[in-house]
């Protein structure tokens, strides 16, 4: 449906980030340089990190941090199936084998640490976390688990720019973090990556890995910092371009506030709902400042959700579904992984639109196709 009148997600770009963008094309230098040493620099003072690297994609930057973490053939990672398939994508790719693991619960869909801990072989090498909708879920826990069983910690972060636990950014839990700047993302460019890491050893691998496996970078040899390069590793053309990094930085510039904008928003869904008697999913936690990236209700066991989504849908409310289940895939497949939870909550969630400058005349239009839904059979779960 074209022309929604209240869409999943949007993105305002406004003259001022034209304008910076514009500037980086007039300076003729558009690969990676300064800006890039900009963002990264305001991204590791933003996050608390000691590094940030700026990639191509979060794909990207997930596929570095695996890399960089020694991730191999022989190793098993424990990760969730309800996840975007690029976290376990990541895994694979090293040579590593995704062992999945369940959520916590219906309204909870993070990674249980005690299904993590179940999951644990002696091939073990880490667990791969993903802050769902930007909430912390059971970081804490997961972070205490790989210290005491000696497992790395990687995070995926990609909902997660702006979320922090106890004052702690998410993504710097474990050994290294990975973000997006996908264009629905809270931090939007179009296509973008960033990973943190306290590593130094970790972060070097990195950035050597995200260009090639060059000793130094174009940027270098134009300032005199070099004359020539060696290639020392099997690297890849993961580099960001300078317009997406100036971009970056001042979207990041406000980002608090446009998260603040989308915490107001979901206490006003769940305030609504609490009426209506729909559950929701991802319910404040003590000690947490999220991202707020996405808001999910859970449908009745039964329910139709295409019905539920197709009434929403011709009321121009525009609807989606956050994931179905990588183990429910076919390249996937061989894993015959049992996760009742994921299966139960990927057949029952919705996510609703949710976006920093949504308004409220929207937001109500999003409740009332919701409570209509709620007066006929099937209906949004009661709690």
């Amino acid at each position: 449906m074209a022309g929604w009148s209240v869409p999943l997600a949007d993105v305002t770009v406004d003259e001022a980030d034209i304008a910076a963008v514009a500037d980086v094309y007039r300076s003729g230098w558009l690969s990676m340089g300064p800006r890039t040493e900009e963002l990264e620099g305001a991204f590791a003072t933003y996050t608390g990190a000691r590094h940030a690297l700026a990639v191509a994609n979060g794909t990207a930057a997930l596929h570095l941090i695996c890399l960089a973490a020694g991730l191999a053939v022989s190793d098993e990672v424990v990760v969730p199936s309800l996840t975007f398939v690029a976290t376990v994508n990541a895994i694979a790719y090293t040579g590593a084998t995704p062992v999945f693991a369940d959520v916590a619960g219906l309204t909870e869909p993070w990674l249980s640490a005690a299904a993590a801990e179940a999951a644990i072989t002696p091939r073990t090498k880490a667990v791969m976390t993903m802050a769902y909708g930007g909430h912390a879920g059971e970081t804490a826990a997961l972070r205490e688990l790989c210290e005491r069983r000696g497992l790395l910690l990687l995070e995926d972060a990609a909902h997660a720019a702006g979320s922090r636990l106890g004052g702690r950014h998410l993504g710097t839990f474990g050994r290294a973090g990975a973000f997006s700047l996908f264009s629905n993302k809270n931090l939007a460019v179009g296509e973008g990556g960033l990973l943190v890491t306290d590593d130094d050893d970790l972060a070097a691998r990195a950035r050597l890995l995200r260009s090639h496996g060059m000793t130094t970078l174009t940027w270098d040899r134009h300032r005199g910092h070099a004359s020539g390069y060696d290639v020392v590793a099997l690297g890849f053309n993961y580099r960001i371009d300078e317009p997406r990094a100036a971009l970056a930085t001042r979207r990041l510039a406000r980002l608090d506030a446009e998260n603040a904008a989308r915490r107001e928003l979901d206490a006003r869904y769940r305030r609504a709902f609490g009426e209506l008697g729909v559950t929701c999913a991802l319910a404040p936690a003590g000690g947490l400042e999220s991202s707020h990236h996405l808001f999910a209700i859970v449908l009745d066991e039964g329910a139709d959700r295409d019905t539920f989504r197709a009434a929403l849908a011709e009321r121009g409310v525009q609807t989606s579904v956050h994931y179905p289940p990588v183990h429910g895939f076919s390249i996937y497949a061989g894993a015959r992984a049992e996760l009742p939870v994921t299966d139960a909550y990927a057949a029952r969630a919705v996510t609703l639109p949710l976006f920093a400058h949504m308004t409220r005349e929207q937001q109500d239009r999003v409740i009332d196709a919701v409570a209509a839904q709620g007066r006929g059979a099937p209906t949004a779960a009661r709690r």
